[in-house]
C-alpha cells in the first residue's frame, strides 16, 4: 500500500487549501482513513477521521468548523478540504489509513503518507 499526499503549499491566513492522498492498491474502501499533522518539535497530532464508507467523520476540536474530511472510493482518494486557515495549522499534513478501528491516535493507523506541507503566513 503507498499513499501519495498532496496539495500543500503557501496561504494567507483566511484562505483554503484541499489536500489529495491519493492510495495504491484495491483495498481502500475498505479501510478507515485519517489525517495528522506535524510541526517541528512535537508530536504528530490527529486532525480528522472518515469511515471506509464516508458515513462517518469526526475531528480535532482546533479544526471543527472549518476542516472538512472526503473520499471518493472510485477514484482511490482521500481529500481534507481547509478553510480559514490560521497560522497555528501551519504543519506538515499526513495522511493514514486505519488498522481497524483508526481513531484519534497514531496506534490506531499502518500506512502513512510522506506528507504535505502547509504554510499559513499572517
Amino acid at each position: 500500500v503507498q499513499l501519495q499526499a498532496s496539495g500543500g503549499g503557501l496561504v494567507q491566513a483566511g484562505g483554503s487549501l484541499r489536500l489529495s492522498c491519493a492510495a495504491s492498491g484495491r483495498t481502500f474502501s475498505i479501510f478507515n482513513m485519517g489525517w495528522f499533522r506535524q510541526t517541528p518539535g512535537k508530536e504528530r497530532e490527529f486532525v480528522a477521521f472518515i469511515s471506509w464508507s464516508g458515513g462517518s467523520t469526526y475531528y480535532a476540536d482546533s479544526v471543527k468548523g472549518r476542516f472538512i474530511i472526503s473520499r471518493d472510493n472510485a477514484k482511490n482518494t482521500l481529500y481534507l478540504q481547509m478553510n480559514r486557515l490560521k497560522p497555528e495549522d501551519t504543519a506538515v499534513y499526513y495522511c493514514a489509513r486505519g488498522r481497524r478501528e483508526g481513531g484519534r491516535t497514531m496506534t490506531g493507523y499502518d500506512y502513512w503518507g510522506q506528507g504535505t506541507l502547509v504554510t499559513v503566513s499572517s
